[in-house]
């Protein structure tokens, strides 16, 4: 047979250490070096003696980054936005929901990571190989949305920080954020790692202020802790500010990217391997997770204290009554006087810049997994762009800088209703013996997450149908119009409501996980098989592992 060709690998015994991990089998017959010998014994020995050469931190160190360059979209556009916005109408009151919404962020980010560590392929991949084809289109265009929803924060605060820096119109920003992707793709021929050292500087900028600032206006720390961990849904709009912290925190598209980022590293394929690098793709997340809890926490208690203060101004209760990306430098003013702005303004463009790297990564993956189909990143990242500024252009044009800022929360929520359609799927994978063997969640985790999980689920469908019914109550339209709207929208939600239902009690039918301690390479009948696609054991297919060689990985 000419050439290597790379699929589905099926690896190692169900005995003793071993990990029956994913990973690829040359069918010329040549053994690649990253597949499992036969023998588990020399494996688990051959593991120990590579991580005995080496300190501990350092083999820690070798697992970093997929985190790191996940946590950035905690900290994008979005997330500021509506930081501000909780602070300025809440005060501390919803900083349980950062909290709460970063814990569940840690739990699934991890399970991510362990999907794709433990299976060698990442949750795009899974989806495509174990749904019906009409469910994996619907999933596919469900997570490009996503993709889509997630960009519009960044291209809005783009625009909003060139309009601080240069005074230049919004809907201006806007048209230049375009561009601005390829200047990014020109700067990542250095070296991603070096791009996202330099972006990540810049973001921490940002914290710096509002650290700065928390030290001056000091905010009451027991009222903080109060709002951390007293849960409370009081004043106006606070159940819809609420969503809208979730969607910001937990973003469907990061499941897709931090599943496929662990793929970037040297993993061991022994059962203490895989366990390792679980442990340190955890620690990692973790550590960077908690940096953006402080950052977040820091940005509410900033806008809570400046805007709910005893004796403001009549400028300030102006400015915090319509309180933006675009006129938030003002709450620096007190640390970091006029240039207050410029500091805030270099920031804010800096995170809506490095959070393009992972929309890009992710809708690089979620269109390579789900259609096998692979697209050069410049143009990839230059279609979601042109996307994400259509609405964004039309919104600044009519809205301005108001209705702008508002999109921004459009986006968090509808990034918050897609959840599921990434949740469950990763839930339901990551607790399957039929994708992760013995490295399935235990029944704590599962317990846990799937509790956190259908409690954000339960909770956007309540306001979605709550929310909706209270506007047709209050709406000012005609009878007719409303029933003509309760007409179209209703089955849209029931609809809803029923796909959340089958994705959560849908049995798992595709087997990913097998024992291949019985499959003999030299069998002609199962090599045609393999090359076929086809499961060695049985007439279901096993889904084609592409090689992802050729798009780009932090290194």
């Amino acid at each position: 047979m000419a050439g290597n060709v790379e699929q589905q690998a099926l690896a190692a015994p169900g005995t003793g250490g071993s990990s029956k991990r994913i990973a690829a089998l040359n069918l010329d017959g040549d053994t690649p070096t990253h597949i499992i010998s036969s023998d588990p014994s020399k494996d688990e020995f051959h593991h120990q003696k590579h991580e005995q050469q080496k300190p501990g931190w350092r083999n820690f160190l070798s697992y970093v980054g997929p985190g790191f360059l996940v946590s950035l979209a905690y900290l994008d556009p979005g997330n500021l936005e509506t930081d501000l916005q909780a602070g300025a109408n809440h005060r501390y009151e919803l900083l349980w929901v950062i909290l709460i919404g970063l814990i569940f962020a840690l739990i699934i980010q991890s399970l991510a990571a362990n999907l794709g560590v433990c299976t060698g392929k990442h949750l795009s991949e899974l989806c495509k190989a174990e749904y019906p084809i009409y469910v994996k289109y619907c999933l596919w265009l469900l997570a490009e949305v996503a993709v889509i929803a997630a960009d519009i924060p960044e291209v809005i605060g783009t625009a909003f920080a060139l309009n601080i820096l240069f005074h230049i119109p919004v809907w201006v920003g806007v048209l230049i954020t375009g561009l601005s992707t390829l200047l990014l793709l020109g700067l990542q021929k250095y070296g991603v790692r070096k791009l996202e050292l330099l972006i990540s500087i810049l973001v921490f900028l940002m914290a710096g202020c509002f650290f700065a600032e928390m030290s001056f206006v000091k905010p009451p720390a027991k009222d903080v802790l109060k709002g951390m961990f007293i849960p409370k849904l009081k004043g106006h709009e606070a159940t819809g500010d609420a969503i809208a912290l979730l969607g910001a925190l937990v973003m469907p598209h990061n499941l897709f990217l931090h599943s496929a980022l662990v793929l970037s590293r040297k993993i061991p394929s022994s059962k203490r391997g895989i366990n390792d690098a679980c442990r340190y793709f955890l620690i990692e997340s973790g550590f960077a997770l908690l940096v953006a809890l402080l950052i977040n926490v820091a940005v509410v208690s900033v806008s809570g204290t400046v805007c709910q203060g005893d004796n403001l101004s009549t400028d300030t209760i102006e400015k915090c009554s319509d309180l933006t990306l675009n006129s938030a430098s003002f709450l620096l003013q007190n640390v970091l006087g006029k240039s207050g702005s410029i500091f805030y303004g270099i920031a804010l463009l800096a995170s809506g810049q490095s959070s393009t790297i992972t929309g890009t990564y992710a809708g690089q993956f979620i269109m390579q997994g789900f259609l096998d189909l692979k697209m050069k990143q410049w143009i990839r990242n230059l279609l979601t762009r042109c996307i994400a500024i259509a609405p964004s252009l039309v919104v600044s044009i009519i809205g301005g800088s108001a209705g702008a800022g508002r999109l921004i929360i459009i986006a968090s929520m509808i990034l918050s209703f897609e959840l599921p359609f990434a949740l469950i799927p990763l839930l339901k994978f990551s607790s399957s013996a039929t994708k992760m063997g013995p490295h399935k969640n235990s029944i704590y985790i599962i317990v846990f997450s799937w509790t956190l999980g259908l409690g954000i689920v339960g909770i956007n469908i309540y306001y979605l149908s709550t929310a909706f019914v209270g506007w047709l109550i209050h709406s000012s339209l005609p009878k007719v119009a409303n029933v003509f709207i309760a007409i179209l929208v209703f089955p849209v939600m029931a609809i809803y409501v029923i796909s959340v239902i089958y994705l959560m009690f849908r049995k798992d039918k595709m087997v990913t996980f097998i024992d291949t301690s019985k499959f003999d390479p030299n069998n002609n009948t199962q090599q045609t098989r393999m090359e076929n696609g086809k499961d060695v054991y049985d007439e279901d297919f096993v889904p084609y592992r592409e090689d992802l060689a050729d798009i780009p990985l932090p290194q």
